[in-house]
């Protein structure tokens, strides 16, 4: 039973922990508090619904700065691509249910090519489309999308800004905070090659760059060298310890 509670109710993040979750609620708060002024006061003709998905990209840039999905240029290119991407189908005519299914995925490959996967971006898509209106011109269409490209530049200042003062390292970067008060990693650790090779015969994509695989590595065999080396030294002791005399009794 307690297996199967911390398997359904775990921390879905590994090194998550209440402070870091306290700081990016602050961070989503100033972050969308922001962005929601930029959207009433730049465009009347924005929807909520367009609007929407900037929470999402919040929630990835102040919980899990470190992702790959949460960098820089995955939010703004991300972002923008796929606002990109649902204004030229929205102009298809082909049908909520097509289109909507042809936004989603073409921001997909989009923003795979272009190297700014970011997992709001399909909800950025799908929002053009299904708020776009056979009203709404070429024009139209720019002042809409406009506060998507401000508020993704917003957010990432304030990520950045932010970030500066959390102690977390954003944009990131593969080298832990607190590198300074650890030795350095063996000399045969692991290399970025051997990471390759076991994502390739693991065939799963993973959300955390292979920097910082390495990176978390290499830490962790230090800290298994020093268990080992406690580990020896205490069955080296433990012996001379158990069968020492007792020279009191002799006394």
């Amino acid at each position: 039973m307690k297996d199967l509670s911390h398997l359904l109710f775990g921390p879905l993040l590994a090194g998550a922990s209440l402070r870091d979750r306290l700081i990016a609620c602050l961070g989503a708060f100033i972050g969308i508090a922001l962005a929601a002024i930029t959207c009433v006061e730049m465009s009347p003709l924005a929807s909520v619904t367009l609007i929407a998905p900037i929470g999402a990209s919040a929630v990835l840039l102040f919980a899990v700065p470190s992702s790959p999905l949460a960098q820089p240029w995955s939010i703004i290119g991300g972002n923008i691509v796929s606002m990109t991407v649902g204004i030229a189908i929205a102009h298809l005519d082909a049908g909520p249910l097509v289109e909507a299914g042809l936004a989603v995925s073409g921001a997909i490959l989009a923003m795979s090519v272009l190297r700014c996967l970011h997992p709001p971006g399909g909800a950025v898509a799908l929002s053009v489309v299904l708020g776009s209106s056979d009203m709404l011109t070429a024009a139209d269409h720019i002042v809409v999308a406009a506060p998507v490209v401000v508020n993704s530049l917003a957010l990432v200042l304030i990520g950045w800004f932010f970030h500066r003062y959390s102690g977390h390292s954003y944009p990131h970067r593969a080298v832990p905070v607190m590198w300074k008060e650890l030795p350095p990693a063996p000399a045969a650790g692991v290399l970025l090659d051997d990471i390759d090779k076991a994502l390739e015969e693991l065939g799963e994509t993973f959300d955390v760059s292979r920097e910082d695989l390495a990176v978390l590595l290499a830490r962790a065999e230090v800290h298994a060298d020093r268990r080992r080396s406690r580990l020896a030294a205490t069955e080296m002791a433990g012996p001379a310890v158990v069968g020492a005399p007792d020279w009191r009794k002799r006394a």
